[in-house]
Order: C-alpha cells, then structure tokens, then sequence
C-alpha cells in the first residue's frame, strides 16, 4: 500500500512539473524547427479555494491557456504574502497578490519585518480591493475622525488590512492606542457588529463584499467616507493607494457614492519568466477583457490604463514592452 501510494504521488508531482511554456519558440514545442527551444513552467498562486483570487486566477488561467497555448496550472495559497514567499522560493512563477503588499516585500517592511524579497515583477493591476470602513451609526459615528475611543476592528492580526486601517487611521490623527483595537476576520468582524460588541470595522476586498452585504440585510450600517484631503495625504505617502468610490446601492443604505481608498489585486511574476512569455501573457490578458468578464465579474475591471497606475515594484521587461507599446506606459 505504502508503494503504491509513493507511485501516485510520484506520478502527480511529475505531471504538475511537467507542465510547460513554450518561451523561446514563441509557443512552439521544444524541438520544433530542429532546434531545442527554452521551457518554462508556468504554476499560479491564488489564495483559498473559496476566495476571490481563486476563482479569479482559475477563470483567467484557463483563458490565458486556451489563447497562449501556455499551459498554467491553478494552485490554492494563502494569498498574498504566502504567495510572495513561493515566487520567492520558485515554487511558483505568476502569482496574484495585493500591490501594497508586494510593496512591503520589495521594501522589506512591515509583514515582510526586514526581509527584502526582489526576485518578482509587476505585470498587471487586475482590479480593486477596496478599504471598506463599516460602522454602526447608532454609535454616534458619521466620519473616521469619529473612531476615536470606540471599539473597532482592524483586520486579522499582522493582515494587509491591519496595516490599511493604520495608515488610514493616522491620516486623521488616530493610532491604534486611541481606539479599542480587535483583530477580527471581515467575518467575525460583521457578527460583532451585528450584536454591538464593537462599533466598526475593517473590510480590505471586492466591493461588493459579501461578509457587509449580510450584515446589512438586518442591520443599519454606514460606510464612512476618506475625503480627498486625507486621501492625497495617504497616497502621497503610500503611492500603491487609488482613490477609489463605493457606488451607490452597493450596500443597503448606502444611497449615495462613497469615497475611499483602494488597493490594488495584482499579478506578479518570477524574474526568472522570459521577456517572450511574459508578453504574451501580458497582451493576451488585456486583450481578453470580454471573455475574462463573462468567465468571471472582476474580469470588468481590467483596463491597461488601471493596469500599470498605483504600481510601485517595478514591471517585467515584457508586461512594460507590452504597456509601451500601446501607450499606457509612457
């Protein structure tokens, strides 16, 4: 029994590393021609299989596969910084990440504490993730000035959303000892609301998110807003935010635009991918925006001009070849 499981294992390890990109012949099988062409596997990182990023990747992989006839096989990560680390350690070579924490990697910063990671590139913002700051208006709160000395929840402890909520807490000249702090998962977060065990909260996601749609069926909420004034002052600061707006009747309640902040979900590549892939994978991405729609909603967001802005860790040779091509880098 004992062999017969090390056979299968063997087996699915040799299939999932056997898969490969066609780079040096332009999508030609090795040896085509009459000449050895370079391979390079192709692995994406993604986050839990019930998330965004999953279906996401999962949807624009089989995209990018059927029209580059580079195979790309879809793995389930814990997202973000997980994902940097197996870029990282080569385990995987595209990988969709949140850009301010791919920022804190190239930095070596904060989740990243001293540890600069630079082997990856930028190859394209795909769409928002957006600072959702939720709380209850019968707490007497109508702006973010107004958290200070109430109960709220940041994000999970050492989250991308944790170090959100602080700079955008501090913004408006309030730190974390100024507040009751809890470290609660968007979840958690919406169920203590709920029964008023605290007064707001922090949402880092797609807007919008399903964890405040719920909360809002039974339950009167507001979104509060980061004005201009303090939203250039953090971009200033922190150039991988957006300015971004919650629309109206996104939440039940919310009748009107709300102006926040954004983040951006972001594929990365190993510096390891050629120029030639990383091209196609680009240009095919960009192309695609209808069919990548249909397969998934996210897939509206695209565009080459949201692609390249807020983007602080450099491009890959061929995502930047492509961008300067048409225009959207300059």
């Amino acid at each position: 029994m004992k062999l017969k499981k090390a056979a299968v294992l063997s087996a699915a390890l040799a299939l999932a590393t056997g898969l490969s990109v066609y780079a040096g012949g332009k999508g030609q099988e090795a040896g085509s021609g009459g000449q050895q062409a370079k391979t390079e596997r192709i692995r994406m990182a993604t986050g839990g299989n019930t998330g965004t990023y999953y279906a996401f990747g999962t949807a624009v992989g089989q995209i990018l596969t059927d029209k580059t006839k580079i195979p790309i096989t879809i793995q389930s990560t814990g997202a973000s910084k997980a994902n940097i680390q197996l870029v990282a350690a080569e385990e995987v070579e595209l990988a969709i990440v949140q850009n301010d924490v791919m920022d804190y990697a190239y930095r070596g910063v904060h989740l990243f504490n001293g540890e600069k990671i630079t082997n990856f590139s930028s190859m394209a913002a795909l769409y928002a993730e957006v600072c959702q700051v939720v709380a209850n208006p019968a707490s007497g709160i109508t702006t973010i000035a107004d958290l200070k000395g109430k109960n709220v929840s940041v994000g999970d402890a050492g989250s991308g959303t944790e170090f959100n909520a602080r700079d955008i807490l501090e913004a408006y000249g309030i730190t974390f000892n100024d507040i009751g702090k809890q470290n609660l998962s968007f979840g958690a977060s919406a169920d203590a609301l709920r029964d008023n065990k605290i007064d707001a909260f922090f949402c880092v996601a797609g807007s919008p998110t399903t964890a405040i749609v719920d909360l809002a069926i039974g339950k009167d909420i507001v979104i509060l807003e980061v004005d201009d004034e303090h939203a250039v002052q953090i971009i200033q600061k922190s150039p991988f935010y957006t300015q971004f707006p919650i629309p109206a009747g996104s939440y039940r309640g919310v009748t009107q635009d709300v102006k926040t902040l954004a983040v951006k979900a972001t594929f990365i590549v190993s510096n390891k991918l050629s120029e030639d892939a990383v091209y196609q994978l680009t240009k095919t991405l960009i192309e695609s925006k209808a069919e990548i729609a249909q397969a998934h909603a996210k897939g509206a967001e695209l565009s080459s001009d949201y692609a390249v802005r807020g983007i602080s860790v450099p491009f890959h040779k061929g995502a930047e070849k492509y961008f300067r091509e048409i225009g959207a880098i300059k």
